[in-house]
C-alpha cells in the first residue's frame, strides 16, 4: 500500500519533464524519464526518484492522514509509461521525430490526466486486465 497522493504528484512532475522533452527534442531528457519509468515499473513506484522527492520534500508538508492504494496499478502504469518512453527514446536516437512526438505525447496525455484529474489510465488498464482474467 502506498500514499495515493504520491503517484499523482509524480505524474505532475512527469508531465513537466515530458513537456520539456517535447519542446527541446532532448534525447537526454526523454532518456532520464525512461529511467524514471523503468525504476517505477520494475522496482516499484516507491523506489523511483520521483517517489524519493515526494517522500523527502512534499509528504512531510502534507496531512499525516491519507488514502492509501495498492501499488500494483500504479506500477503497471509505470510500465505503460516505460513502453512509451522507450519508443520516444528510440525515436529521438534515430531522429524519427514523428515516433518521438507521438510516443511522448501519449505519455504526456496520461500523466496530465493523472496529475490534473486523478485519472490514471494505466491503473484503469490494469484493473480491466484483472477483471478480464477473472472471467
Amino acid at each position: 500500500m502506498i500514499d495515493a497522493r504520491g503517484p499523482r504528484w509524480s505524474a505532475g512532475l512527469t508531465a513537466i519533464v515530458l513537456v520539456i522533452a517535447l519542446i527541446t527534442r532532448s534525447q537526454i531528457v526523454i532518456a532520464l524519464q525512461l529511467v524514471q519509468f523503468g525504476i517505477g515499473a520494475f522496482a516499484g513506484p516507491p523506489k523511483s526518484p520521483y517517489a524519493w522527492l515526494y517522500k523527502r520534500f512534499v509528504q512531510p508538508r502534507l496531512s499525516k492522514t491519507f488514502d492509501s492504494e495498492d501499488v500494483r496499478p500504479p506500477q503497471f502504469a509505470q510500465l505503460v509509461g516505460f513502453i512509451f518512453a522507450l519508443l520516444a527514446t528510440v525515436g529521438a536516437l534515430t531522429h524519427t521525430w514523428p515516433l518521438f512526438t507521438i510516443a511522448t505525447s501519449f505519455a504526456l496525455f496520461a500523466a496530465f490526466l493523472n496529475s490534473a484529474f486523478g485519472y490514471c489510465l494505466g491503473c484503469k488498464m490494469y484493473l480491466l486486465g484483472v477483471r478480464l482474467r477473472r472471467g
